[in-house]
């Protein structure tokens, strides 16, 4: 069995030994693109030896000047078709011919023609993101890499009111695992404290400022945070723990590191972390205003006016939404 290969390096192997030389030698003048982005475990660098069982092959994304593309597009393909050295022709293989802005059309429903708008960044799936700035870029002559690096991360105002979510994702939920576990729904008090922890991985991300990819590569994508080394365990404990009050006591110190790293920013006056009793109830709670103290420091009117009329985050992020019946005319447009 051969040794595995991660797909970005297969792939750029591809581009320079198979597809550059043709078409250096079939279309010398053409100005071009070359790169692995979108969807593919190999894209987000997360491939293995079982990645190859479907779907996984030698590719590149080629971008070409819009003339370009309707000029010679299908001619381009068809060459490295047929061309294609006998080395990667056992495997199928993407000879896909784009333009930056039909590719971004595609993939994010965006034009790149004009600016990102606050309501823009907040309908962009965080795991699209993620697709089109991970992966790979192996040469560029039409502008695929200025592009990319416009959606790099998301602009400060934005991130602010997400981080503003983020903390209202987790604050109303708080006591809510000792409250189930309290009446005996343990079950119930697990699964609330589940969805705590993926909201406050989702802060992690935010935090380090980094787009979190699909389910399926959360969790390692997660593991490779700088605050994971320390926060992963106690994520752990919480998810295995029996009793509410062992998942209590594990949340509470997952809270605690995760405000602590909120107040490291220095991007609001520190926050209060300290851990209540919540009234004469036995159950303790974290409610430092973290959302208050955020969105304070949100200067960008029209993403003020958003965490003032909407603070609900973006389109990975859209729960509490459904709560408020104020809200329902604009959901049932999604139907439409």
């Amino acid at each position: 069995m051969s040794a595995f290969v991660p797909g970005l390096e297969l792939s750029r192997r591809f581009y320079l030994e198979a597809v550059l030389p043709i078409l250096a030698a079939e279309f010398p003048s053409l100005p071009h693109s070359a790169a692995l982005l979108g969807r593919g475990s190999e894209v987000l660098g997360f491939d293995d030896e079982m990645s190859g069982d479907h779907n996984w092959e030698p590719r590149v994304l080629l971008f070409v000047r819009d003339d370009d593309q309707a000029r010679q597009g299908e001619a381009i393909a068809e060459t490295l078709r047929q061309q294609v050295p006998p080395r990667f022709a056992d495997r199928p293989t993407d000879y896909g011919i784009h333009t930056v802005r039909g590719y971004f059309l595609d993939h994010l429903d965006f034009d790149v023609d004009r600016e990102i708008e606050a309501r823009d960044w907040l309908t962009l799936p965080e795991q699209r993101l993620r697709m089109i700035t991970a992966g790979a870029v192996y040469h560029d002559e039409v502008g695929l890499e200025a592009v990319r690096d416009r959606f790099a991360y998301y602009p400060h105002d934005v991130w602010l009111y997400l981080l503003v979510a983020g903390w209202w994702r987790v604050h109303p939920e708080v006591n809510l695992v000792g409250r189930a576990g309290f009446v005996g729904d343990e079950l119930g008090s697990a699964v609330i404290a589940s969805r705590l922890v993926h909201d406050l991985m989702r802060l992690c991300f935010l935090m380090e400022r980094q787009y979190a990819p699909y389910s399926k590569w959360f969790g390692t994508a997660f593991s490779r945070l700088a605050c994971a080394a320390d926060l992963s365990p106690i994520l752990r404990k919480v998810l295995r723990a029996e009793t509410w009050p062992e998942r209590e006591e594990a949340l509470t110190a997952a809270y605690e590191l995760v405000a602590a790293m909120h107040n490291a920013l220095q991007i609001t006056p520190p926050v209060s972390t300290d851990v209540e009793q919540m009234w004469n109830r036995p159950f303790k709670v974290f409610w430092g205003d973290f959302p208050g103290t955020l969105s304070a420091q949100i200067e960008d009117p029209a993403v003020k006016q958003l965490a003032e009329r909407w603070p609900v985050g973006d389109i990975d992020q859209l729960r509490e939404v459904l709560w408020n019946p104020r809200y329902r005319s604009q959901l049932l447009r999604l139907f439409d």
